[in-house]
């Protein structure tokens, strides 16, 4: 039935890749079900027949598909079936996007939609990483034009040793998390997280992974060879070259006039009366063809500004290559919140607000993984006002949701633990100015928020971009790139970190890759970038995280019990749980590992209700003496409150070592006196002595 049904087979990292073509999805231009281990992603790419009208882009979907089946889930809510995509499944389609698009023809205005449906997952074999093989499976043996294919590695560092694709049990050891994305001689992207770890393993980590990418190429393009089929032809979407020659003379000087200025509200000026210009006189000469002016004039200014660099060495606002813009931080911007940090990069400027929370408010995830929940969040805004643009405010889209969870990646590894910082902590940052790596300034103004907020990280957090200009053989970089060096570039290599090593990566190309040398380079002018940050700016700002949380912040208090107490704690029906949240005020979560976290509105509250739970599940320790005081007297002997809501009966014959006839003889009511625990008597009761412990203390 399955005339065209093939099987390929390759052993990745270890583990068993299996490429299926020809059974299912026969319509679309190409696809293949690929499995790793256990792991099924069913992978099409599709190409509409016409190109798109009135663009001058490539019309490209990335859809990362997880289906909750996939790991024997229902999805939660009330449909109880897949939504809007989670936002590791939007993280993925960007992880996949980003090395696949720089490989299209510049032209091509053909929409194309790769569709990557997750179908089963094993947890040692990524989802992700088989999704991003099997979309280049799939354009490469489609008829659609793409220069691939490419390859995909997962990256760890356990125990010293570089690992790829590590196992479940390997990702929970590693201090790095890195995808690597490669063709046969390039690193096409990176994307990274990390646990400050230094510039030279992370260059060996890309290194070993383009070696294991480039063996994994080697059975792609025999796939191809054998099923892939000829590319289809399609009119051209560039612009005509003598319209564009045309245009060019008449205002190239003009453009730069127009873009040789630090300011970027004077460039926009200057070029709206360029554009006015060429619009009004090229109108009528070329009557049908208004639509293209726009790009062409990006095409323009794209010329001078990489003729700039590249022949003069000169930027658009006359600094050096290896020179940041003016910095500013400053903290405690906002009175009631619990922390913030406004940091400045020329006319980037980023403003983050922290918040803490009880850890009942952490985030509850519904994903393929198993982490169910999320301490730490990070959210990142851009409004159209950031950039001087007349927008109104819309929910977040996939740019906003990638900067945040970059940000979130970079701070994650300096952050307190639970036991140390008990809190659930939120961070915004609301972009209010942008000019050039906002992304960036959101992690230097993050650290600034966190410390301001009494959150004891381990390290203050700067982040830094690194761009690249490149004809032919010849490449520089430079450092800390604005806008038009982001629009007209090649690269936007974004590294965070510490003094002692990279928290993160992200690497953007318009290019076909990246060699050895100029991401060694990149890792070297990125690292002095934050260094300097850190300690010319951030540190100046504030120099250690405040000693407590704001008077505005909930105070919370962790503890510890024995999980077998957790019902006396709770008490039936939630009465005990219920009398000491209204006695103290304070809120309660108690999770199954006994696990106590305690908030209140201040210190006080938050240590009662901690007394009075230690008072109930206090115990005992054969042996030990305890100060307490009598609360009453029979006949047989003395009453003993030893701990908070804890009493003892001490029998008369154990009050002295002489004969007691009374116990008023002894001792009274109100009397400090110091118990001993001898264990349980004969009938199981506890046994307390005062005769045999210490003398009370006064």
């Amino acid at each position: 039935m399955f005339e065209n049904h093939k099987i390929y087979r390759y052993e990745y990292a270890g583990r068993p890749l299996v490429v299926e073509t020809g059974k299912v999805a026969g319509l679309a231009n190409g696809s293949c079900m690929v499995r790793y281990g256990d792991t099924v992603v069913l992978c099409c790419a599709t190409a509409s027949e016409f190109p798109r009208d009135g663009i001058d882009f490539l019309p490209l979907s990335v859809d990362y598909d997880e289906k909750m089946y996939a790991v024997g889930k229902i999805p939660g809510g009330y449909l109880k079936r897949e939504g809007k995509p989670s936002e590791k499944a939007v993280l993925t389609s960007r992880v996949i996007d980003r090395p696949i698009r720089p490989l299209f023809p510049k032209d091509l205005r053909n929409d194309v939609a790769l569709s990557l449906t997750v179908m089963s997952v094993d947890p040692d074999c990524s989802p992700e990483i088989t999704a991003m093989i099997g979309a280049s499976i799939a354009l490469s043996i489609s008829d659609i034009p793409w220069n691939g294919p490419i390859g995909g590695a997962f990256v760890g560092l356990v125990d010293g040793e570089v690992v790829i694709n590590p196992t479940k049990e390997q990702r929970e050891k590693s201090i790095l998390e890195m995808t690597v994305a490669a063709s046969e001689k390039k690193v096409v992207m990176i994307e990274a997280g990390a646990q400050e770890v230094s510039d030279e393993d992370t260059f060996n980590a890309i290194m070993k992974a383009h070696e294991v990418i480039r063996e994994l190429l080697v059975f792609i393009n025999g796939i191809v060879a054998e099923i892939g089929k000829p590319k289809f032809d399609y009119p051209s979407g560039d612009v005509d070259a003598d319209m564009y020659e045309a245009i060019k003379e008449f205002c190239i000087e003009d453009v730069k006039l127009a873009l040789d200025t630090d300011d970027k509200n004077v460039r926009d000026a200057r070029m709206c009366e360029v554009t006015e210009k060429v619009y009004e006189k090229f109108d009528e000469i070329y009557p049908d063809s208004h639509a293209v002016f726009g790009e062409i004039l990006y095409k323009i200014q794209k010329y001078v500004v990489r003729r700039w660099l590249l022949d003069e060495g000169k930027r658009v606002d006359g600094r050096r290559m290896d020179e940041i813009r003016p910095l500013a931080a400053e903290v405690g911007i906002l009175p009631r919140t619990h922390g913030t940090g406004l940091f400045t990069r020329g006319q980037t400027q980023v403003l983050t607000v922290a918040t803490l929370g009880s850890m009942s408010e952490v985030q509850k995830l519904d994903g393929l993984d198993e982490e169910d929940t999320k301490r730490y969040m990070h959210h990142y805004n851009m409004p159209g006002y950031s950039t001087g643009e007349a927008k109104a405010l819309r929910s977040p889209g996939r740019r906003e949701i990638g900067h945040g969870a970059l940000a979130e990646r970079s701070l994650v590894p300096v952050l307190p633990s639970v036991e140390e910082f008990p809190y659930a902590i939120r961070l915004v940052s609301e972009v209010v100015s942008s000019n050039g790596s906002t992304s960036q300034a959101s992690v230097c103004g993050s650290t600034l928020a966190l410390m301001d907020a009494g959150v004891p990280i381990k390290a203050p957090v700067a982040g830094i971009s690194c761009g690249l200009i490149t004809e032919g053989d010849r490449w520089m970089t430079m450092v800390d790139i604005q806008g038009l060096e982001d629009f007209y570039g090649d690269m936007d290599f974004k590294v965070a970190g510490t003094h002692k090593g990279i928290t993160s990566i992200q690497m953007d190309l318009k290019i076909d890759g990246l060699t050895p040398e100029i991401i060694k380079n990149a890792l070297e002018v990125t690292h002095k970038g934050r260094d300097y940050i850190i300690d010319e700016v951030i540190l100046k700002a504030i120099d250690k995280p405040r000693a407590d949380v704001s008077e505005y912040a909930p105070k919370m208090i962790s503890m510890k019990i024995d999980p077998d107490k957790i019902r006396e704690v709770i008490g039936s029906g939630g009465k005990v749980i219920q009398k000491i949240v209204a006695d103290t005020g304070a809120k309660i979560d108690i999770e199954d590992d006994g696990s106590v976290f305690i908030l209140a509105v201040n210190r006080a509250s938050a240590d009662l209700a901690k007394s009075v739970i230690e008072a109930i599940v206090f115990e005992p320790v054969v042996g030990e003496t305890y100060d307490g005081i009598v609360t009453r007297i029979s006949d047989f002997g003395a009453f003993v409150e030893y701990a908070p809501g804890k009493e003892c009966m001490v029998h008369i014959s154990k009050l002295a070592f002489t004969r007691t006839e009374k116990v008023e003889d002894v001792v009274k009511v109100g009397d400090a006196v110091r118990v001993k625990y001898i264990g349980v008597d004969k009938k199981g009761r506890p046994d307390f002595s005062i005769r045999d412990a210490e003398p009370a203390a006064k």
